[in-house]
C-alpha cells in the first residue's frame, strides 16, 4: 500500500512550524518554521506594563500558509510523497492564549476599528495582566465554588482563560462589548481551517477548557452563570457565546474546507484533530505513559504526565491542574511548570550581557569548567512569576552571592541551576502526592542543544534525563493525534510506538554533585518559602554564609 502521512501544526510563542511525517513510523518529509513578523520576536509589548503580552491574530494565518507550503516543499523532494496522500492534520498552540472574536468568527484585531488596540489583540499566555482578576476568581471560588479551583492547585492564575477575559471587560469595556466570543487559540486555527463562521458551534478541545477555563462534566461543563455573575453580570451572559461540550481527542475538530484546502496545497475534506496545548502534544510526541513526566523545555517549562482515568488522583496543591482527558483519552492529564527558563537566559545573554547566540555558546562553555557551588551563588527562577507551585505572578526573580569577583558565566550558570531547583521542587510535589514518576523525558530546542542544563537537571533532580527524538515533539504529537483520527493506528499507545521515539543520548545524575546540590536545593527552598509567602517568619541570615561555607567546600 502507498504510504500515508498526517501534518502537524505547532503554533508557539515566536513562531509558528508545520511538520510532515509518515504514519507508519513518524519519519518526518518535511518541516517549516515562520516567524511571526509584528511585534518584538512575535509579541506585541507595552513598555509601561512588564505583564502585558499579545500577538495579532493576522501572524498566525501568514504563518499557516507559509509554513505549510514551505513544509510541503521540502516533502516533495522526498521519494514516495505526494500531498494527495496526507489524511489527516493537527494543531497544537501555547494556552491560555484566547482571542476575541465577533459573531462571523472573525478576531476584532482584523478589522481596520481595532487593528492597533492592544486589547483586541490575542491574549498571549504569558500575559499576566489579569492577576488581580486572577485572584478575586480565587478568592470567589475559595468561598462558593471551591471544587472549582481543587484540581488547579487551589490557585486559578493570571495566565489562564477568565482573568484574562475579566481583565479586558475591566480595563477596555469597548472591547469586551464588541466581542461576540473568545476563543482559544488552540481551538481558533482549527475552526479556521474547517470553515466554521459561528463561535458557537466551534469544537472546543477538553485540554485548554479544562486546565485554563474551569471546565469539568462533572460540575456541567463551564462555572455557571451564578458563579460568574458573582464576578460580572457580562461574564454570565458571555457564557451562552462560548460551548456546552469540550472534547477529549478521540473528537475532530471538523473537516479541512474547500477554501483552506486551495490556499495550503491540501486534500479538502481531510480529518482535523482537536485542537490541544502545545505541551500536551509535545508530550504525547514525546511518547508520554503513565510514569514518564514529559518536559516540554522553551520559553517557559511545561510538565505534563497522565494517570489512568480508572485511577483516583488526588488534588494536588499549587499545579496546574488534573483534567480527564486532557493529553490522553482514558487518561488524566497532569500540567505543573515554570513561568520562565529560556527567557531567563535570553534575558541574561542578550538583555544584560548584550550577546547573541556566540555569547550563548561562550558562557555555556566557561560555566561548564565551574563545579557545583563553586561559584557561591543562588538564584530564584521567578523571572516572569512562579507558575508552580506557589501560583503567583507577582514575584521577580532574585540572585544571592555576588561579589566583586563574580563572572558572567557564574550567573549564567546560577540561573540554569534555578531552574533546575524549580523543576525538582515540581517533581516532588507531584511524587509527594503519589503520581508515578518512572523516567523524565525532555522534549525542545534547549533540550537538545544544551547538554549542560540537561546534565545539571539530571544532577539536581536525581533523575536520569532522556530527551525525545523529534526536535519537534509538539508539532509531531499533532500529527500523532491525526493519524488516530484518520484511521491510520487503531489508538494512541499504537501510534506512539510506531512515530515517536527517544534519542540515544541520555544524562544520569553524577554521585558527585548531589551532595553540593541537595545542599543548594536546602537553601533554595529557604528563599523559596520565604520570598513565596509560604513561611512568613524565616530566617535567612545563614543563607549567603551558607552559599560561601558550600563555595569553599567546592575549591577544596
Amino acid at each position: 500500500m502507498a504510504p500515508t502521512f498526517t501534518l502537524g501544526l505547532d503554533y508557539g510563542t515566536n513562531s509558528v512550524r508545520c511538520l510532515i511525517v509518515r504514519c507508519a513510523d513518524g519519519r518526518e518529509f518535511g518541516s517549516c518554521v515562520v516567524n511571526y513578523p509584528s511585534g518584538r520576536q512575535g509579541v506585541l509589548l507595552d513598555a509601561r506594563d512588564h505583564h502585558l503580552a499579545r500577538q495579532h491574530p493576522g501572524d498566525y494565518l501568514v504563518g499557516l500558509e507559509k509554513s505549510v507550503r514551505g513544509a510541503l516543499a521540502q516533502a516533495r523532494k522526498q521519494r514516495g510523497f505526494a500531498a494527495a496522500r496526507i489524511i489527516g492534520l493537527g494543531v497544537d498552540t501555547t494556552g491560555s492564549s484566547p482571542i476575541p472574536v465577533d459573531a462571523k468568527n472573525v478576531p476584532l484585531a482584523l478589522s481596520k476599528k481595532w487593528k492597533r488596540n492592544l486589547n483586541a489583540q490575542c491574549w498571549l499566555w504569558k500575559d499576566h495582566t489579569g492577576w488581580r482578576e486572577a485572584a478575586q476568581i480565587t478568592a470567589l471560588a475559595a468561598q462558593h465554588r471551591p471544587q472549582f479551583i481543587a484540581k488547579c492547585g487551589n490557585t486559578y492564575s493570571s495566565e489562564w482563560f477568565w482573568s484574562k477575559i475579566l481583565h479586558c471587560l475591566n480595563v477596555a469595556p469597548q472591547v469586551y462589548d464588541a466581542a461576540f466570543s473568545w476563543v482559544e487559540l488552540a481551538d481558533w486555527i482549527p475552526s479556521v481551517l474547517a470553515g466554521v463562521t459561528d463561535p458557537v458551534q466551534i469544537q472546543r478541545g477538553v485540554c485548554m477548557a479544562g486546565h485554563k477555563a474551569l471546565y469539568c462534566d462533572e460540575w456541567g461543563g463551564l462555572p455557571d452563570k451564578e458563579f460568574l455573575g458573582k464576578l460580572d453580570p457580562k461574564l454570565a451572559a458571555l457564557r451562552d457565546h462560548l460551548y456546552p461540550k469540550a472534547h477529549d481527542a478521540t473528537a475532530s475538530a471538523g473537516r479541512l474546507s474547500e477554501a483552506w484546502a486551495a490556499k495550503l496545497g491540501l486534500p479538502a475534506g481531510i480529518p482535523i484533530a482537536i485542537g490541544e496545548m502545545d505541551v500536551h502534544y509535545g508530550a504525547i510526541g514525546s511518547g508520554v505513559r503513565e510514569g514518564t513526566l514529559v518536559k516540554v523545555i522553551g520559553t517557559s517549562t511545561c510538565d505534563c504526565g497522565v494517570v489512568s482515568a480508572d485511577k483516583n488522583v488526588p488534588d494536588i496543591p499549587g499545579i496546574c491542574g488534573i483534567v480527564k482527558g486532557a493529553i490522553l483519552p482514558g487518561y488524566y492529564g497532569l500540567e505543573a511548570g515554570q513561568s520562565a527558563v529560556g527567557d531567563i537566559f535570553k534575558w541574561w545573554v542578550e538583555g544584560v550581557c548584550e550577546g547573541d547566540d556566540a555569547t550563548h555558546a561562550k558562557l555555556t562553555k566557561a560555566a561548564a569548567k565551574l563545579a557545583p557551588g563553586q561559584s557561591g551563588l543562588l538564584a530564584l527562577d521567578w523571572n516572569n512569576g512562579n507558575r508552580t507551585i506557589l501560583v503567583d505572578p507577582t514575584l521577580s526573580g532574585l540572585l544571592v552571592g555576588q561579589t566583586l569577583h563574580t563572572t558572567q558565566a557564574e550567573i549564567y550558570r546560577a540561573l540554569i541551576e534555578a531552574t533546575a531547583f524549580g523543576a525538582r521542587a515540581i517533581i516532588e510535589r507531584f511524587k509527594e502526592y503519589g503520581v508515578p514518576i518512572d523516567r523524565v523525558v525532555c522534549a525542545g530546542g534547549i533540550a537538545e542543544k544544551n547538554p549542560l542544563l540537561m546534565q545539571i537537571y539530571a544532577d539536581v533532580t536525581g533523575c536520569t534525563m532522556f530527551v525525545a527524538g523529534s526536535s519537534q515533539a509538539c508539532a509531531l504529537g499533532s500529527a500523532v493525534s491525526a493519524a488516530v483520527l484518520a484511521g491510520a493506528h487503531p489508538d494512541f499507545p499504537t501510534a506512539q510506538v510506531a512515530m515517536t521515539s527517544l534519542k540515544k543520548i541520555s544524562y544520569k545524575s553524577k554521585p558527585a554533585a548531589r551532595t553540593p546540590y541537595n545542599q543548594l536545593y536546602a537553601l533554595y527552598r529557604q528563599c523559596h518559602d520565604a520570598f513565596g509567602g509560604v513561611t512568613i517568619s524565616a530566617d535567612l541570615s545563614r543563607v549567603m554564609k551558607d552559599l560561601l561555607a558550600i563555595k569553599d567546600a567546592s575549591h577544596a
